[in-house]
């Protein structure tokens, strides 16, 4: 018998293939939804890569970050929680308590409800920017976190990261086995056409909007990585305790360009690296730009050892991930 997961923000980019893994592996799956009638659009999904048995298997609750309705009986006969919504945009909000407390009123409701309902194993989905400390120099892992007070932390390393300690605070008094999967940049195919944030920085070079680029690097992997991460550790208990940073390497937005203008030569996709006063320029116009300001020149490099030794991962390459997302885009006509 598979093991009954509650998997909140089953919409999401990440969270279709989180499903989709969890279900051809034989678990079933209650997904949350805000809108229920975005239903019929994560069955259409998944229906392309499972028969009938699994998606037999599949099911849909109303739920909220932001509302304490239903959480009790979504969480009725679980046995386990997956807890992946959580907003990602790229630009910084204008208050960024839009972006934090529905990160941290969700999982404070979603750990307080599976512990009422005696869920006892919960996967979380962090983020390394709830490790990165953009203070530190070298390789960071598992053992760090993100400097809150660091005068570049973006509202969103602040959602992830309160959202995190959240998690870790509220499970040991509810008797709950946590895991967290910390993914960097997620890229990689998409399940359907509703994808966030970081396909678009994919699409945004493919259709060589910008003159130029900034040179701001990200801790790259693939979708089907990050989902295979959270499956492999809700099936190993030993991994209860543990962050899990998912990571194949880091890379650059110039480099990216240089992938996929290597894969798609006819394609006019900028190369040319900007300087700074003039992403400070356009960064008065555009908030994408403003958003990255406080990142030009920065690698933050965090190690996947972890996820090696504990899940027995081996991570598609940034190249092949961001290959795969470009591809997906360019078949399916979105750029």
């Amino acid at each position: 018998m598979g093991e009954t997961v509650v998997l909140t923000g089953i919409s999401g980019f990440i969270a279709k293939h989180i499903a989709l893994k969890l279900l051809a592996s034989g678990h079933s799956v209650r997904g949350s939804l805000r809108d229920v009638s975005r239903a019929s659009e994560v069955r259409a999904a998944l229906g392309q890569h499972l028969d009938n048995s699994g998606l037999g298997r599949l099911s849909f609750v109303q739920l909220d970050l932001t509302r304490d309705d239903n959480w009790g009986a979504a969480m009725a006969g679980a046995t386990a929680l997956i807890h992946s919504a959580s907003p990602f945009p790229i630009a910084n909000p204008i208050d960024e308590d839009d972006l934090i407390r529905p990160a941290v009123e969700g999982t404070r409701r979603a750990i307080a409800a599976a512990g009422a309902a005696g869920v006892k194993r919960v996967i979380f989905t962090s983020s390394v920017v709830a490790i990165i400390d953009t203070y530190k120099r070298g390789m960071q892992d598992e053992t760090d976190w993100c400097n809150l007070d660091a005068p570049d932390t973006t509202a969103y390393a602040k959602s992830k990261t309160l959202a995190e300690r959240a998690a870790w605070e509220l499970s040991a008094p509810h008797g709950i086995a946590l895991t967290t999967i910390n993914p960097g940049l997620v890229i990689g195919p998409p399940l359907d056409g509703h994808f966030g944030s970081s396909i678009s920085i994919v699409a945004r070079l493919l259709r060589g909007r910008d003159p130029m680029l900034p040179m701001v690097s990200f801790s790259c992997v693939d979708v089907r990585d990050v989902a295979e991460a959270h499956l492999r550790a809700l099936e190993r208990p030993q991994t209860a305790g543990r962050r899990i940073p998912c990571t194949a390497g880091v890379m650059s937005m110039p480099d990216m360009a240089r992938v996929l203008k290597a894969a798609y030569p006819a394609r006019k996709i900028t190369r040319r690296v900007a300087p700074k006063f003039v992403l400070r320029l356009l960064a008065m116009f555009d908030p994408d730009i403003r958003a990255i300001l406080p990142s030009l020149g920065q690698a933050h490099h965090v190690s996947n050892a972890r996820a090696r030794k504990d899940l027995d991962m081996r991570f598609i390459s940034p190249d092949g991930a961001l290959r795969a997302s470009a591809e997906w885009l360019v078949a399916n006509g979105r750029v």
